[in-house]
């Protein structure tokens, strides 16, 4: 990997996905030692974040029980990883297939699995599912390493829900995402030669596959989810040396705070397939990092005596520590549009989302949530409480979650519904990721 890496300017991007229509779903195998999911229960989607608001569910969550539920989730994707070591969501044009053994494995899905048993503990030297780890790392470096410098994407894996819902550039993106979550940790040189190679492979797919607007080509159903995850894969590659390209990571912030009118309060959300919730979450998450800044820089010079205690976030007060006009006044329009899109992102009418929710709900929940420890915004602590609570108590009996529409794996969703239970264990690797 480059060790010279260039000026980061207050980029973010997330981590959600799913969506589809909703359909009847086939009973697991009883081949398989994975047992049949109670789909009424445990459909992330319809159940978390439908009508019902997240509100109250805090006292439901406690820290002695969330453990255990944790536990069960890791147990089942234990069982469920393949020969190869991947993971696989199933195609577009199977979304009924539940069982995790019929599918074939894919990158962005591996990926996800990887960073939730990454996040819940375990690393590839200890940790009781340090083998499913290594697996699917192999899995992912020889899908980048296996690439010819004519290949478009990370993966012959075509059609796949995630490809389909989120846009084709997205097994590179979650790929990146995690490699630069496990460059973090303590692994031999030998393998952190590999992975540092092939982030910047994933790198460069994600920089040539941004437009001009900063938009990801190849978009799917809402193509702004795609973007946003792409803006945090490249933030957080940044973060351990990668060298990414000024140009495209200033477009792709522009592109996700551009969904938000600070002004008129209003919403674009043509990338986001109509829906208010999948744009506004985006745009908290793209403006966290230079929201932090801003606050960060103003809380310095009250300190030090240069301004008041009083004093605000504004471009006047910025300009007086110092700060160029061009400059302070980004800072400011990050740190209105994250404030704004943060409050817009959590109101239980915008939650709702495509109505009878999908998966776009659900993560882009998680990727408010993450914007806030990002920008080390204290909120993140009532997000976590409400949002696990209800989580831990729709879990299915076997340990897993899943979906009715929008994305139906239950790997996937299991995977996800992790991640953010796991969230506590990985706030100082956030809180880095908003660090300059």
């Amino acid at each position: 990997m480059k060790t010279k890496t260039k000026k980061l300017v207050g980029i973010t991007g997330v981590i959600m996905l799913f969506i589809a229509t909703a359909l009847s779903v086939n009973k697991t195998s009883n081949e398989q030692p994975i047992a049949e999911v109670s789909r009424e229960k445990g459909c992330v989607f319809m159940t978390t974040f439908g009508e019902q608001p997240s509100e109250g569910y805090a006292q439901f969550k406690l820290k002695e029980n969330i453990q255990p539920v944790v536990n069960d989730g890791l147990i089942w994707l234990a069982k469920a990883q393949l020969e190869n070591g991947g993971y696989g969501a199933g195609s577009h044009s199977r979304q009924g297939e539940m069982n995790p053994h019929a599918v074939n494995a894919d990158p962005a899905t591996t990926s996800m699995v990887a960073m939730a048993i990454l996040r819940s503990g375990s690393t590839l030297k200890k940790g009781e599912y340090k083998d499913q780890l290594n697996k699917a790392l192999e899995f992912l470096l020889e899908q980048v390493e296996g690439l010819s410098k004519d290949d478009e994407f990370i993966t012959q894996e075509r059609g796949t829900q995630i490809q389909s819902k989120l846009g084709n550039n997205i097994d590179a993106v979650l790929t990146a995402q995690f490699f630069s979550n496990i460059l973090k940790d303590k692994i031999d040189n030998k393998t952190k030669k590999r992975v540092e190679k092939c982030l910047d492979i994933c790198v460069d797919k994600i920089q040539r596959a941004t437009g001009a607007d900063g938009k990801m080509k190849g978009a799917g159903w809402a193509g702004v989810l795609q973007s946003g995850l792409a803006t945090s894969a490249l933030e957080s590659a940044g973060s351990v040396g990668a060298e990414l390209d000024e140009v495209v990571v200033t477009s792709q912030k522009n592109y996700l705070k551009g969904n938000y009118d600070e002004e008129s309060k209003s919403v674009k959300t043509t990338d986001g397939a109509g829906i208010i919730l999948y744009s506004v979450s985006n745009s908290a998450r793209g403006s966290a990092k230079d929201a932090r800044k801003a606050k960060e820089l103003i809380a310095k010079a009250k300190k030090e005596g240069k301004l008041k205690e009083d004093d605000t976030v504004t471009v006047e007060n910025l300009q007086d520590i110092g700060i160029p006009e061009s400059e302070a006044i980004g800072y400011v329009s990050s740190y209105n549009v994250y404030n704004a899109s943060k409050k817009q992102a959590q109101r239980n009418d915008v939650m709702s989302g495509f109505g009878n929710n999908g998966g776009e709900e659900f993560l882009s929940f998680l990727q408010t949530g993450e914007s806030m420890v990002v920008n080390d915004d204290d909120d993140w602590k009532t997000w976590y409480d409400n949002v696990s609570g209800r989580l831990m108590k729709i879990q299915n009996e076997d340990g897993s979650w899943n979906g009715h529409h929008c994305i139906t794996s239950p790997v996937f969703c299991t995977a996800t519904s992790l991640l953010i239970l796991s969230i506590e264990n990985d706030i100082e690797n956030l809180k880095q990721t908003g660090e300059d």
